[in-house]
């Protein structure tokens, strides 16, 4: 069975939740070297989404989407999956210029990155986003409520999209800032007040809770439930069918409800 490792010099820099750096994760071990036809392919992913793709307390990088591509490298002898790591905002440019092959990021489709990239065709599981606050919140139930407070999310992320289109339609009326590193980022701004709220997932909020004593809630329903997929250069038809194929192949025997369940809580993987 192969393995992908992560370089013990390269981890040492990075931090969980910090997003400092790149590291890169090689698969290894069950695909002889003197196989000419295994195709590498870079998968570009963070370090900075608890149960998604983070490293764990030993600096291994995990999570669901991580391990989901383990699973997939497992099913595709051709190929040999590495994973390159970097800040959310750099995914989408690293992939036009070519320096990665697929993104593993919980990536929603919209029309933008339609026109510029290619998505395969079997979704693996569904993003719900929700609003969050502090716990000791009690003014915010609802994203209405959002009106005059501080919304702070990830650049280029599905919460910053979808919380940008929601206040361009209502009037521009919520202040969104962008999350930084160390005291600027999502967890502690909302923990000392700094900001108002977030749009998350319920799983990272546990996560995050149980992990990092954040002190973190969702309030009101899902502002979406949208299916997610790998995303992929554009043109690069055989690498999407070979990625569905194996997709496939890990919903049918159950091992997607599996990591679904283990990584997010709950199943929420879809069938098409």
């Amino acid at each position: 069975m192969k393995k992908l490792k992560l370089s013990a010099a390269i981890i040492a820099l990075g931090i969980f939740l910090t997003g400092c750096g790149s590291i890169s994760d090689t698969a290894s071990g069950g695909k002889a070297e003197a196989e000419n036809n295994v195709k590498k392919i870079i998968v570009g992913t963070g370090t900075q989404f608890p149960n998604i793709c983070f490293l764990d307390d030993k600096g291994k990088l995990t999570g669901y989407d991580v391990e989901l591509v383990r699973e997939i490298d497992k099913r595709l002898p051709d190929y040999e999956f590495e994973f390159k790591t970097m800040e959310f905002s750099n995914l989408l440019l690293s992939l036009e210029t070519k320096k990665i092959d697929l993104i593993a990021h919980q990536m929603e489709v919209n029309e933008e990155r339609k026109e510029k990239f290619l998505f395969n065709n079997e979704p693996y599981n569904v993003f719900p986003l929700n609003v969050v606050v502090h716990q000791d919140n009690q003014d915010i139930k609802s994203v209405e409520d959002l009106v005059g407070k501080k919304v702070i999310v990830g650049a280029t992320s599905n919460s910053a999209v979808l919380i940008e289109k929601y206040n361009k339609e209502n009037g521009g009326k919520i202040n969104i800032v962008y999350a930084g590193q160390g005291s600027d980022d999502t967890k502690t701004q909302l923990k000392t007040g700094r900001a108002d709220a977030t749009i998350s997932t319920p799983f990272a909020v546990d996560f995050l809770n149980d992990a990092a004593d954040a002190q973190q809630k969702v309030v009101g329903p899902a502002l979406s439930n949208s299916k997610v997929f790998f995303l992929l250069q554009k043109g690069d038809t055989e690498l999407r069918d070979k990625v569905d194929g194996a997709l496939k192949e890990i919903k049918k025997d159950g091992t997607l409800t599996e990591l679904s369940t283990k990584w997010l809580g709950a199943d929420y993987t879809v069938s098409n």
